[in-house]
């Protein structure tokens, strides 16, 4: 079996390899005006890796072990005071737990699957939790800690008041724990979990390799100052991306999650009434568009609904549905005793029993971030909505501004398999971000609380 998943994955990898040469240049033929130096930019995927992928699936970004010394190396000196990067690591491993949790995968495959059919926002709010939690300190599940004695939560940051999803982790988990206690961590949970999402929104699949460790820690300063914003300009935003090792290309690709879910008028409103304080709408945006987003985000109802609620509201993912987070005490986690079952959502008592579990949120003024509706594809309708001024995010409409950026906005927008693999490239390597292996972190047995 071991050997026929390994043969499965060198097959994924050498067929994104060779589609991927083959369409670069076939989008060129198009009338796309690139500059032959933007045609292989320094990527980890760039021509001189690509070599390397036919010798062995290990070295698809290069070695793991080069890859994650390499890290280590630029932030061995950062100056943050934390004890968790004192030495190399230990590198990830592809199916780590075949021999101590084989159905780990099976089961969150499963979850995840289940609880999209019963609510429409857990890919968005997944896709959102992996992604807050890998921009701090890496993929080591810190955001999923609640505050207690030495903890600085990253749920209190004001950046991650509307995030979601705490509760489909902890069904997950309490699920596992019951499989194989003490064996999976959290970090690599939601990593996986975040890949199902994508692929249950309509994404491409990627593979993984596991064995993440769980941080004893969590940044709560550090999320309030370096999370990105919905209002970033583009040297903002790049900036952010590329403080965490991601490049233009990278992070046009990511952006590209904003293909999904809902988003809160709150965060855009400016651009339909006062942009920058000028009381007049940004001009860059198309009149038609601008005329259609009025009707949905009135300004004074958008206002009246945020004045109104006790709570914080929020995007439920940089792609999701609307959101309220009160405080973590107001939904605590937990150990889930879900009724037993051969398959996580096999019966109809299991199936409402985890429909009670998730939590629900309020309404406020909001509109989907796929403008164009839920049958877009994946990505594709992201870019070309910004090529038409219909960019619903100050800083996504900023990607066209800069022919850096816009050149992969023009891409994706002209091809949807270039960007859906560009996408699960660029999921591999944030999921890799900084993380925790061997002896460092450890295994929590709750995911909200030091183990």
């Amino acid at each position: 079996m071991a050997s026929m998943r390994k043969l499965s994955f060198l097959i994924f990898v050498l067929g994104m390899s060779i589609s991927f040469m083959i369409q670069t240049p076939e989008i060129i033929s198009k009338g796309q005006k690139w500059p032959s130096t933007l045609l292989w930019p320094s990527s980890p995927w760039d021509s001189s890796s690509l070599s390397t992928t036919f010798s062995t699936p290990w070295t698809f970004f290069r070695s793991k072990n080069e890859k994650l010394q390499d890290v280590y190396e630029e932030e061995e000196g950062d100056g943050d005071g934390e004890g968790e990067y004192s030495s190399p690591p230990q590198p990830l491993e592809y199916d780590f737990y075949s021999d101590s949790c084989p159905q780990a995968q099976l089961i969150i495959q499963e979850l995840v699957r289940g609880l999209s059919k019963l609510r429409s926002s857990v890919a968005p709010s997944l896709l959102r939790l992996v992604f807050h939690d890998c921009f701090i300190q890496g993929c080591d599940a810190s955001v999923l800690l609640d505050a207690a004695n030495g903890i600085d939560s990253e749920k209190d940051s004001p950046p991650n008041q509307g995030l979601r999803g705490f509760d489909i982790i902890d069904i997950i988990k309490s699920e596992i724990e019951k499989e194989c206690p003490g064996i999976v961590s959290c970090s690599d949970i939601l990593v996986l979990a975040a890949r199902e999402a994508v692929i249950q929104a309509g994404g491409p699949f990627y593979p993984l390799q596991t064995g993440r460790r769980d941080s004893t820690d969590s940044f709560g300063a550090e999320a309030t100052k370096d999370l990105p914003s919905p209002h970033s300009d583009l040297d903002e935003t790049l900036a952010i991306f590329s403080s965490r090792g991601f490049d233009e290309r990278e992070t046009v690709s990511l952006l590209g999650a904003h293909s999904i879910g809902v988003i809160h008028c709150k965060f855009f409103q400016d651009r339909l009434y006062n942009f920058g304080g000028t009381n007049k709408p940004d001009l860059t945006m198309d009149t038609e568009f601008l005329n259609e987003m009025r009707s949905r985000c009135n300004n004074k109802t958008t206002k009246a609904a945020a004045a109104a609620s006790p709570c914080s509201h929020g995007l439920e993912s940089s792609t999701g549905k609307p959101s309220t987070f009160c405080s973590p005490s107001a939904a605590p986690s937990h150990s889930l005793n879900v009724p037993a079952s051969s398959s996580p959502l096999s019966s109809p008592t299991r199936s409402a029993f985890l429909k009670g579990l998730l939590l629900s949120s309020p309404e406020e003024p909001a509109t989907d971030m796929v403008y164009q509706g839920p049958g877009a594809e994946f990505g594709t309708s992201y870019y070309r909505r910004i090529l038409g001024g219909k960019g619903i995010l100050f800083t996504d409409q900023q990607l066209a501004a800069s022919e850096e950026t816009g050149i992969w906005v023009r891409a994706y927008a002209s091809d949807s398999f270039l960007f859906r693999q560009d996408f699960a490239l660029a999921m591999m390597k944030l999921s890799n971000h900084r993380v925790l292996t061997g002896s460092m972190g450890q295994v929590r047995l709750n995911c909200s609380k030091v183990a």
